[in-house]
């Protein structure tokens, strides 16, 4: 293999070259990004407009010209041996900049891209003032959070959770027993650059598990060739006391790159509306992100690992009132470990993709231990001997994935053969055993294809999946927990067709139809025991099969450089949901569920605009709607379907003091949550209620140093309210009240 890559590192340096000015009065453009995504490369404009991008491979790639108040561009661009020409107009537009979709293979830009894509920047999440990644992602139209207090949510899309939303993270699927609804996300916000959503199965892309969408976290870049940065994040809480800080180092030459970035945050227990701190929901968090990568003109590689450490409390009751962070019991720590490595190689009209992953995730919980026999005279020692017996749970998953893509070029079409998949195995050490000792194995192929014409594009594709679970038994045959072992194999096919064409030079059209599948997991398989989290027994089914489902997705969008107009609508058919559904029995005092099979539909969509006036550019008027309805083939409603949402904003933005890179902005949002009415048969309906938010920020220039700012205030009314999907409902525990978010960023 040695020997195949010399080639690759003695051909001619080829370039790109060329001047970018407004197209309006013809003047240079300075820091306006040139960027080719394919091979994450790229460089900005000097004082003169001009740009140069070095050891280039020859071929066909997309080239993405992009720059705040102007109308980002993109054209396929061929790269031949030598020197290469390239200038452009920017032509001058109010609207936000068209980022490159990177959850999707062909590296397109939104607008572009046949599948319907929401993105949003970090940077964009914390300046509505969110507190976590999962309560950030929660503020997109069509996706909502399974919440536990708030240092645990989990991302719900267009009504579907858990198994059936898989989440991306440094270009490998996130494995950290995901089925559990205590379960948080895992995964810190701290040197993520943004969050894409795909909505509605993407089975074809990414296999079991994606049946519901995906959530593809982009990691921030590496710096431009011959640039070192670096910067301090601080944030504050005022409902929590909470605090966090995370800092970050990045260094490129013209082929080596590096980049570190650790993060802290601790946080006490929320107050509700009334001023009830919600004891045991505090949390605390500590992260380290790390990289390195080598890129030449033909080949590129890149090594990335995330460690993330959480000590979480699990709120059952209101008791203490105090503002300690130490988790009481019950709680968990959670430690993972992600190892990710990207390589590329580029020939003249293919290129080929290998990305492999490690993740090791211990997860174990702790709970209260009674020794009623030894009375209650003792506290002290009693105290002493639960911390010796140790975690009621520890589990251990490593999970080993592979994602190997050959892109060859046809003309117009863009082609990309795949193969993917991943070894998994769950190992126990705790007293209580929550699923089985297990190994998991995956294996698909797909091939998907990708034609442009002249206002429209066309995608396809096609995938087989193989799943395989082998668990073994766990207790004593015949005891009421005996778990007995599993040999289950699933297979499925898979395919997808979507079409977006320029109706007009405003409208767009996009039309979706995809198929997807999940293997039921191992806790839908096997379980049969306390989940404590959920204060109920679950009891497993071997004979299920695997969910299935197509999906009808219509998108239409209208803009212009002063209005946006969009409408998503879909339909979801899921052959064999898997749900809990109670028995009315009890064991222990707690009540039995046990999971059941029926067919499902879901639908629903997302409606918006977005309204900057001429000559009020700098005025924004913002409204979103989104809703789902979602139910069982017997007439009966699907849990967890978030309420109705209306969301409406009003933003200005200004320049900034000269010398900074970002503009001022203040909005004010009334984000209305409607009755949820149609409820599950154990579920319970939950009255509507209206939240106020405001906030403002922008970057100031303190002796040199740029320093961003960012203050928002969230439910400023001290609203006290209870949310549909909170698993705190039941308990009568409300969401958090007022919290005001303060965030400074230093570069360095």
């Amino acid at each position: 293999m040695l020997l195949a890559l010399i080639p690759l590192f003695i051909q001619a340096q080829n370039t790109v070259s060329g001047t970018i000015t407004d197209s309006e009065n013809g003047q240079s453009l300075e820091q306006v990004s040139v960027y080719i995504p394919q091979l994450e490369k790229g460089t900005v404009t000097d004082a003169n407009g001009d740009y140069t991008l070095k050891d280039l491979p020859e071929g066909t790639y997309k080239l993405v010209v992009s720059y705040l108040g102007y109308e980002t561009y993109s054209t396929s661009l061929v790269i031949n041996s030598g020197n290469n020409a390239f200038s452009y107009a920017m032509v001058p537009s109010a609207i936000e900049i068209d980022e490159v979709v990177l959850s999707t293979p062909f590296h397109k830009l939104q607008r572009e891209n046949v599948m319907k894509v929401e993105q949003k920047s970090i940077a964009e999440l914390k300046s509505n003032g969110a507190m976590t990644l999962a309560d950030g992602i929660s503020n997109i139209a069509g996706v909502s959070s399974v919440s536990t207090g708030v240092g645990i949510g989990k991302p719900v899309i267009r009504g579907l959770s858990f198994n059936r939303v898989l989440v991306y993270t440094q270009g490998v699927r996130l494995e950290n027993q995901q089925f559990g609804g205590e379960h948080g996300l895992g995964v810190n916000d701290a040197g993520i650059a943004s969050v894409e959503v795909i909505k509605g199965p993407a089975s074809l892309l990414y296999g079991s598990d994606a049946l519901g969408g995906v959530l593809y976290l982009n990691p921030e870049g590496f710096a431009l060739p011959g640039e070192t940065s670096g910067d301090v994040n601080l944030n504050y809480f005022t409902n929590t006391l909470g605090y966090g800080a995370n800092a970050g180092v990045k260094t490129s030459g013209e082929k080596f790159k590096f980049l570190a970035r650790g993060a802290y945050a601790s946080n006490a227990d929320y107050e509700t509306g009334d001023g009830t701190g919600v004891t045991n929901s505090r949390f605390n968090e500590a992260d380290l992100k790390t990289g390195m990568a080598y890129q030449a003109s033909r080949f590129k590689t890149e090594l990335r690992y995330n460690y993330n450490f959480s000590n979480l409390g699990i709120p059952e009751e209101i008791g203490i009132q105090d503002n300690q962070r130490e988790p009481l019991l019950p709680n968990q720590e959670i430690a993972t470990h992600i190892l990710s490595s990207k390589t590329n190689f580029f020939f003249k009209k293919s290129s080929l993709e290998a990305t492999f992953g490690y993740i090791f995730n211990d997860r174990k919980e702790f709970e209260e231990h009674h020794h009623e026999e030894e009375g209650e005279e003792h506290e002290g020692e009693e105290e002493h001997a639960e911390e010796e017996e140790g975690p009621s749970l520890d589990m251990d998953l490593s999970t080993f994935s592979y994602n190997l893509q050959y892109n060859p070029q046809w003309g117009s079409m863009t082609t990309i053969f795949g193969v993917q998949g991943m070894h998994q195995k769950n190992e126990n050490f705790g007293e209580e055993v929550l699923i089985p000792n297990a190994i998991t194995n995956d294996f698909g192929i797909l091939a998907t294809s990708h034609v442009h014409f002249n206002k429209s594009d066309l995608q396809f594709g096609l995938r087989y999946d193989l799943r395989s679970i082998n668990g073994e038994a766990s207790g004593i045959d015949g005891d009421e927990e005996f778990i007995p072992a599993l040999d289950k194999n699933f297979n499925s096919f898979n395919a997808a067709v979507g079409y977006r064409a320029d109706v007009t030079d405003n409208i767009l059209f996009r039309l979706n139809l995809a198929t997807g599948f999940r293997a039921p997991n191992l806790s839908e398989l096997t379980s049969n025991g306390h989940h404590s989290g959920a204060n109920r027994v679950e009891i497993g089914n071997p004979d299920l099969d695997s969910e299935r489902n197509y999906q009808i997705d219509l998108a239409l969008e209208y803009g212009n450089q002063h209005i946006e107009m969009y409408a998503n609508t879909f339909y979801n058919n899921v052959s064999d949901y898997i749900y809990l559904q109670p028995t009315g029995e009890f064991r222990e005092g707690d009540p039995i569920y046990i999971f059941e099979q029926q067919d499902a539909k879901l639908y629903g969509g997302e409606f918006g605009f977005h309204l900057h006036p001429h000559p009020l550019d700098w005025l924004h008027l913002e409204s979103s709607f989104d809703m789902v309805f979602g139910e069982l083939e017997n007439k009966t409603d699907l849990p967890l379907i978030p309420a109705n949402r209306w969301t409406n904003t009003l933003r200005v933005e200004w320049n900034t003091a000269k010398g900074t890179k970002s503009k001022s902005y203040a909005f004010a949002t009334v984000q209305s949550h409607f009755d949820q009415n149609r409820v599950a048969t154990f579920e319970t309906p939950t009255s509507g209620y209206s939240l106020f938010n405001m906030g403002f920020g922008g970057e100031v220039k303190i002796f040199q140093q740029n320093v961003g700012y960012k203050i928002s205030g969230n439910n400023l009314f001290d609203k006290t309210y209870i949310s549909h999907l909170s698993r705190l409902k039941p308990d009568g525990i409300a969401n958090i009240g007022r919290n005001i978010a303060f965030n400074l960023s230093i570069g360095l």
